[in-house]
């Protein structure tokens, strides 16, 4: 353990190397900052304005609007040095001298090895940045960093004011949790230094990640395939997936029965007509499912039938033994009973639970019930209260978005941050509408708590009898930051009804609504339900049947928990009542291996574990996935071969690092540095020097997983052997002959034994510059690129006939936006052509005639309520739409309604002619069923790209998808070919 430490560290890092040369700032601010840790000593220049530094723009352009002209605001657009990924002398690791007390040398990116790259070169680099804010700031009263109220905030609040050399005494940093005026000027009134020990905090952080992933990396590399990576936190979480695989391989299903009686109080009447073919519900045989998705096939999302979607948080069910909410019911294929009747299950048979292995058992109870009388023996009445959740933490956000709205945690943090920066409404301008959404704290502001209940009280929907007598108060985790508020809206009074009438529209209104919602149930009351349990004694066998009848909505009233069914309402039956059994039902089930993770169960796993922390949840997932150690199928995560390989091969050389309470350990060991209770050097040198003996042993232990095959190359005799790809996460096998410069070998066999073409010139002459295409292999199938690029541009894909279609040709135009590049001619899924600059930082984009040559918009008459710019037609592949001619500085967009339609009738677009794009759907028979209502499905084709999906026949009513099997696809490919199905 760490020593208990006693003075700051105030060891400062080495100076970045010298950005571009600039202007030199007056002699008054050439002062250095202070180290973390040290008190600020200068004296400040006099100015006639006040530099506030944010991180992003959009933020920028949000804090304007509260400042008057007193105040410049500049963005330092996130980080503005990093440690630099090469080696000097003297370092274990890049950037770092472990052995001169952990000393970090830093880098400031001026974009040389962009050029040197062959890269655009025209981004503004952070010396760029740095450069700007350095003129501002020599000019400025005073200097206020205003980086976001984290670690990582202080961290790059440090870094700017290290590297410029800001004069301590007028550089100053200001928090707030959320961009509105009186936060603003709140934080602006109370000023502070820079907190040294967060920034030290931050500082372990970063260099415990460069220690272990710079070498782990390199040493993966150089053991299994080049472009892996490895890291303390993403390696533990590609672990947790690989365990849960192999979890699911080793199980084995086992077959049970369950027994249901449908029964109603006798005299009553209640009519039913027993059929002996539907009292036995047999399962449905699943296939096994496997990592079979091909380039074009439609995307989806859908859990498994025997996965429903569950609300954790709020569910219904008991917990279980570790807190978590009890399995739901399973889909059993019983019918609805009919007024006056209910269905009541066997829970016990001799006094036992019942076993029925098969279906002679369960015919066996079947049997022996047939003529004893059924007599209810216990009724249980009582109400029980179901409490409010939290408002959301980071990690409840990117479970529930991913729950309710099908986000991934990338798409909710992107999502969530434009709602914290700033979006433009209509009549507001640019306006925040949520609190600091990287947080681990359930604490809401006193003031936030005085609104919501206030507005509570005061709707028409809820009023006093949802409004607790005192304000709902929530316990953080142990680690959390207190000194942060939860997720909630900047004001409770912007409902989601007014954001979205004021312009708010797409995945921020969906995200900034259950935001809302969510806020606003923490601080309603319980709902209240009475729970009804009957149980029914039957000769041998006791039969339980459970009701629940909503009494009082209380929270659900603004947000309904999801996974749950409708109340199931039991009829007046009474103790000692006889029932008649108006039928027995049989069903078979099998049982089910663990679910395999999704994002949010992923995120929630972790956030259990203490792996990580909130902020760091969207990039690890981004990671894991980028690196080919695992791949989403249906939503789920999948281990790869290459994922199992790494984490075995780390969990044997490097235990420590892969143990999740170690990890969890570190993790907390990290956090005390803030607190000054752990020293930093401690902490990292408990950590490195274990780890370095263990590196050097990897090093020479660790077996290859490239290896040698005891088989021939068929093109040139050459040895083959296996090599691991990150591409599609699996291996290949490939000829030694691929380094041979002079006579390279590029001959390739997948695992399955199918030889893998590579790039292949073809005859296919290029329509743009006359030489010959060549035909390449992606990860969405065949396309073709000329033999002259990169100075020719044009490409193909090769269409559903087998024929190729142009799909990017060059022009003579020259780009109107920057004046450099030649336009380029592509068609868009809807079969419109346009044209497109082909530098991706230019973004100019136009509809073009037959020629090439853009053309403007006609002129709509509608402006855009968010900015103002005129709104032109657009179209995609479901048909035209209005977007603004600001794009993409302003993404407004609306539908075409029918009042629109018949405004605008004159300039729209013909629409496409369905019956055309049907016709490229094969006739084939499909005899799947609909995993959501059983509802026959239909061969649907995919709009990104020449692959087919199924999807419900049901379809809007019922949104059910599922894969095309292999059986099918060869019926399809036959149809295709032209040949009988």
């Amino acid at each position: 353990m760490p020593t208990p430490r006693k003075k700051p560290a105030t060891d400062k890092p080495a100076t970045e190397k010298k950005a571009p040369a600039r202007k030199k700032a007056p002699a008054k601010a050439a002062a250095a900052a202070p180290a973390p840790g040290e008190e600020p000593v200068s004296t400040a220049p006099a100015g006639k304005f006040q530099l506030v530094v944010v991180e992003s723009p959009a933020k920028a352009k949000t804090i304007n609007k509260y400042l008057g002209s007193g105040y410049h605001v500049l963005a330092s657009y996130g980080h503005v040095r990093d440690l630099p990924t090469r080696k000097e002398k003297g370092e274990e690791v890049a950037g770092i001298r472990i052995a001169d007390g952990w000393k970090m040398r830093y880098v400031v990116d001026d974009g040389k090895d962009d050029k040197k790259g062959g890269g655009r070169g025209r981004r503004r680099t952070p010396a760029d940045i740095l450069a700007e804010i350095r003129r501002e700031a020599s000019k400025a009263e005073r200097v206020l960093l205003a980086s976001d109220p984290d670690r990582e905030g202080e961290a790059i609040a440090w870094h700017i004011a290290d590297a410029l050399k800001l004069p301590a005494a007028n550089t100053f940093r200001i928090r707030f949790n959320e961009i509105t005026k009186p936060a603003i000027q709140a934080a602006i009134a109370k000023p502070e230094p820079i907190n040294g020990q967060r920034v030290l905090a931050q500082e372990a952080r970063r260099a415990m990640d460069r220690v272990v992933g710079f070498p782990l990396s390199n040493l993966l590399g150089k053991k299994v395939a080049g472009g892996l990576s490895a890291g303390r936190v993403q390696s533990v979480a590609v672990k947790l997936i690989v365990d849960r695989e192999r979890e699911i391989e080793a199980f084995r299903t086992e077959e049970y029965w369950k027994v249901t009686a449908l029964l109603a109080k006798a005299g009553l009447g209640v009519k039913w007509t027993a059929d002996p073919k539907k009292s036995k519900i047999l399962a449905k045989k699943k296939e096994a499912t496997k990592l079979t998705a091909r380039p074009g096939d439609e995307p989806d999302t859908t859990p498994d039938p025997d996965e429903p979607v569950v609300d954790t948080e709020t569910s219904d069910a008991p917990p279980d033994a570790d807190g978590a909410a009890a399995a739901p019911v399973e889909r059993t294929g019983l019918p609805t009973p009919p007024e006056g009747s209910f269905l009541a299950e066997l829970v016990k048979w001799a006094g036992a639970e019942p076993k029925l292995p098969n279906e002679a058992a369960a015919d066996a109870v079947v049997a022996a019930l047939r003529d004893v009388p059924f007599v209810v023996t216990k009724r249980e009445e009582k109400d029980r209260q179901d409490r409010p959740s939290p408002p959301f933490i980071t990690s409840t956000l990117q479970q529930q978005a991913n729950i309710r709205l099908r986000f991934s945690t990338s798409r909710t943090m992107q999502a969530a941050q434009k709602l914290y920066e700033g979006v433009e409404l209509s009549g507001m301008g640019q306006t925040a509408l949520i609190t600091y959404m990287r947080t681990d704290s359930t604490r809401v502001s006193n003031d936030a708590l005085a609104g919501v209940r206030t507005y509570i009280q005061g709707d028409a929907r809820l009023g006093p009898d949802y409004l607790p007598k005192s304000p709902n108060m929530y316990a953080s985790s142990k680690n959390a930051q207190e000194g942060h508020e939860a997720i909630r809206p900047t004001d409770v009074t912007m409902t989601p009804a007014r954001a979205q009438a004021a312009g708010l529209a797409g995945d921020q209104m969906r995200l900034y609504e259950l935001i809302w919602r969510r806020f606003v149930a923490s601080q309603c009351t319980p709902a209240v339900m009475a729970v009804t349990t009957v149980e029914v004694t039957a000769g041998q066998g006791l039969f339980r049947a459970n009701g629940r009848i909503m009494k009082f909505e209380g929270h659900r009233r603004v947000l309904t928990p999801v996974g749950k069914g409708e109340d199931v309402t039991l009829p007046d039956v009474r103790e000692r009542d006889a029932l008649n059994r108006l039928d027995t039902f049989e069903a078979q089930h099998f049982t089910q291996p663990p679910a395999r993770f999704n994002e949010g169960s992923l995120v929630k796993m972790l956030e259990k574990e203490g792996i990580g922390r909130p902020s760091t949840y969207a990039s690890i997932i981004a990671t894991i996935q980028k690196r080919g150690y695992v791949q989403q199928e249906k939503g789920r995560f999948f281990a790869s071969e290459i994922g199992k390989v790494v984490t075995d091969l780390l969990a044997k050389h490097f235990p420590k690092i892969m143990d999740l309470k170690f990890t969890s350990h570190f993790e907390d060991s990290l956090d005390e540095i803030e607190t000054g209770k752990y020293q930093y050097r401690a902490v990292l040198d408990e950590f490195w020097g274990p780890f370095s003996t263990d590196l050097k042993k990897a090093d020479t232990e660790m077996a290859p997983a490239r290896v040698e095959l005891d088989e021939k190359c068929p093109k040139c005799g050459r040895t083959l052997e296996k090599r691991f790809t990150t591409k599609t996460g699996g291996y290949f096998i490939g000829c030694t002959g691929w380094k041979d410069k002079e006579a390279p070998c590029t001959f390739k066999r997948s695992a399955d034994g199918k030889e893998i073409a590579g790039p292949t010139v073809t005859e296919i002459p290029c329509p743009a510059c006359g030489k010959f295409m060549v035909r390449k292999e992606g990860r969405f199938g065949v396309f073709f690129t000329c033999e002259g690029a990169p100075d020719c541009p044009t490409t193909m894909n090769q269409g559903a006939d087998g024929k190729p279609v142009v799909t990017a040709l060059p022009t003579k135009n020259k780009c109107p936006k920057c004046e450099k590049q030649n336009l380029l001619v592509k068609e868009s899924k809807a079969g419109k052509k346009y044209v497109q600059c082909p530098d991706a930082k230019c973004k100019f984009i136009s509809d073009c005639d037959a020629a090439g040559n853009p053309v403007m918009p006609p002129d709509t008459g509608i402006a855009c309520e968010k900015c103002g710019k005129p709104m032109v037609i657009k179209v995609a592949w479901r048909g035209p739409f209005l977007s603004c001619s600001g794009y993409p500085q302003c993404r407004n967009a609306k539908s075409i309604n029918a009042e629109l339609r018949e405004k605008l009738k004159d300039l729209l677009p013909p629409m496409p002619d369905k019956t055309e794009k049907k016709s490229d759907i094969p006739e084939v028979q499909v005899d799947d069923t609909c995993p959501e209502c059983d509802a026959p499905m239909r061969l649907m084709k995919s709009r990104f790209g020449a692959g087919f999906y199924l999807g419900c026949s049901k379809y809007p009513k019922c949104k059910g998808k599922g894969q095309v099997s292999g059986e099918l696809k060869r019926k399809i490919d036959a149809v295709m070919a032209g040949a009988p199905a």
